[in-house]
C-alpha cells in the first residue's frame, strides 16, 4: 500500500509511477484520496480542538466544586457533555472516513522504480541478457505433454477425473523428478543463507491483504468460504506474512526464508496453446525465496536474489534470458520485477520459470512490518521474493531439450537427487 504521506508530498510522481503501470484513472483516485485524507485530517483536528476544550472544562469543574459554586459547575458539566457528545460524532465520522481512505488506498498499485521500461504488454518488457545455446533438435522432436505419456511419468486424465483439469498426478519416474527438483532448490537455498520454512497453505484474510493478492487477486484465488481461508497462489504469501504486525530488530536483518508449498491459482480465462501440458496449472509445485531488508540494501539485494536464480537455471543446464518486467506487464505490488524465462526446445518458445520482484515499502506498510533505524525512528522496511523456482515449466524444458533417442537425459546435477540419469 502507498503511504499517504508519500502520496501527499509527491502527487505528481505518483500519478506519473501509476500511468507507467498502465493504471488509467491515477489521476482521479489521487485526487479522491487527497481529499478524503484532508478531510479526516481537518476532523481529527476539530475532535482534538473539542476534546481539549472538554479537558479544560473537567479541570474548571473541580476547582468550582472545591470552591462550592455547584451552579456554575453545573453549568459547565452540561457544556462538557454536549462537548463530548460533539467529539463522539467526530470519531464517528473520522472511523468513516478513515475506512473510506484505506479502502481506496489499498486499490492503488505499487509504483514503479525509476529502472523500470516504459510499455504495456510483455513485448515492451526489456530483455537483459541471455545464457547458454538452444538446443536443436530433429524434426521428430516432441512437446512434453507427448513425451509424459510417452514415458508415463504425468497423468492429466487421471487429475481430471479426481479433481479436474489443471490438476496432474505425478507418478513413476516424473514424481521422483518432482521431489529431487523441490529438494535440490531447497537445498541450494540453504547454502545460499536462506532459512527453510515449511508454512501452512491455507491463508486468512488479513495475510491476502498483507501481501496485496487482496483484493487485486480476489477472484484469482482459490477461497474455501466456509472458514474464510484462501490456498495460496504462492509461498510468498504465509512466509512474508510471519513477520506482520512486527517490528524488527534491526541486528536480525536481513531476514531470508525459503520455503517448498503446493501453489493453488484459479487461472480465470486462460486458454489457448499457450496452457498446453504442464505451460499453465492450477496446482503446482514451488520453491519461494524471501528476503526483509533495509531499504538502503534492498536492490543489492534484488540482485544476489537474480544471481542465485539464474545459478539454478545453469546447473540444470538450460539456456534461459532475464527480462526487466515494464511498467504495464508488472504485477499489482511490485516496484520491479525481473522475469526468468527458460527455452523450451520442442515448443520453440521462451517460457517464465521465475519472477524476482522488489515490493520495496509496499507490502511492509500493509503488514506494518517495520524496524528502528540508525536514528531510532522506526520505519518500514523492504521485502523481495522470487520464484527459486517453479517446477512445472523447468520441468517441460527439462524433458523436451534433453530428449534423445534412448530417452530422456536429466542434468548432471539431478542424478544422485532422482537416483537415475535418464527416463
Amino acid at each position: 500500500m502507498l503511504q499517504i504521506a508519500v502520496i501527499r508530498e509527491q502527487t505528481d510522481q505518483v500519478i506519473a509511477g501509476l500511468l507507467k503501470k498502465n493504471y488509467k484513472n491515477a489521476a482521479d483516485e489521487v485526487a479522491a484520496i487527497l481529499e478524503l485524507d484532508q478531510r479526516r485530517r481537518t476532523t481529527q483536528a476539530e475532535h482534538d480542538e473539542v476534546q481539549a476544550r472538554a479537558n479544560v472544562l473537567a479541570r474548571e469543574i473541580g476547582g468550582l466544586m472545591k470552591s462550592g459554586d455547584k451552579a456554575g459547575a453545573e453549568t459547565l458539566k452540561s457544556e462538557t457533555a454536549e462537548l463530548k457528545n460533539k467529539a463522539k460524532q467526530y470519531l464517528e465520522e473520522l472511523s468513516s472516513i478513515e475506512e473510506s481512505l484505506q479502502a481506496a488506498l489499498l486499490k492503488l498499485p505499487n509504483t514503479p522504480h525509476a529502472s523500470v521500461p516504459e510499455g504495456k504488454t510483455p513485448e515492451d518488457n526489456e530483455v537483459v541478457l541471455e545464457h547458454g545455446s538452444i538446443p536443436n533438435l530433429p524434426e521428430t522432436a516432441l512437446p512434453h505433454w507427448e513425451l509424459i505419456r510417452k514415458y508415463d511419468i504425468i497423468d492429466f486424465e487421471l487429475g481430471n477425473k479426481i479433481t479436474g483439469a489443471g490438476f496432474p498426478v505425478y507418478k513413476n519416474k516424473g514424481a521422483r523428478l518432482q521431489r529431487a527438483l523441490i529438494n535440490f532448490f531447497l537445498d541450494e537455498a540453504t547454502k545460499a543463507g536462506y532459512t527453510e520454512v515449511q508454512p501452512p497453505i491455507l491463508v486468512n484474510e488479513a495475510s491476502g491483504y498483507g501481501t496485496g493478492q487482496l483484493p487485486d487477486k480476489d477472484g484469482q484465488m482459490y477461497h474455501a468460504t466456509a472458514d474464510n481461508y484462501y490456498l495460496i497462489p504462492t509461498a510468498e504469501v504465509p512466509i512474508t506474512n510471519m513477520y506482520r504486525d512486527e517490528i524488527i530488530p534491526r541486528e536480525q536483518l536481513p531476514i531470508k526464508n525459503a520455503g517448498y508449498t503446493p501453489c493453488f491459482r484459479r487461472e480465470a480465462g486462460s486458454w489457448g496453446a499457450d496452457v498446453r501440458g504442464l505451460n499453465r496449472l492450477h496446482q503446482f509445485d514451488k520453491v519461494e525465496i524471501v528476503q526483509i531488508q533495509e531499504p538502503e540494501k534492498s536492490y543489492e539485494a534484488l540482485e544476489q536474489m537474480s544471481q542465485h536464480i539464474q545459478s539454478l537455471l545453469q546447473k540444470l543446464e538450460l539456456p534461459y534470458r532475464v527480462l526487466r518486467l515494464c511498467g504495464g506487464d508488472m504485477s499489482f505490488t511490485s516496484a520491479i520485477t525481473y522475469d526468468m524465462e527458460v527455452y523450451s526446445a520442442a515448443q520453440k518458445r521462451w517460457l517464465e520459470v521465475s519472477s524476482c520482484s522488489n515490493f520495496e515499502t509496499y507490502q511492509a506498510n500493509r503488514l506494518k512490518l517495520r524496524y528502528k533505524g540508525e536514528n531510532g525512528k522506526t520505519q518500514l522496511l523492504h521485502t523481495l521474493n522470487g520464484s527459486a523456482l517453479a517446477l512445472p515449466r523447468i520441468v517441460a524444458a527439462i524433458l523436451e531439450n534433453n530428449q534423445t533417442s534412448e530417452g530422456i537425459k536429466l542434468p548432471q546435477v539431478l542424478h544422485s537427487y532422482c537416483g537415475f540419469d535418464r527416463i
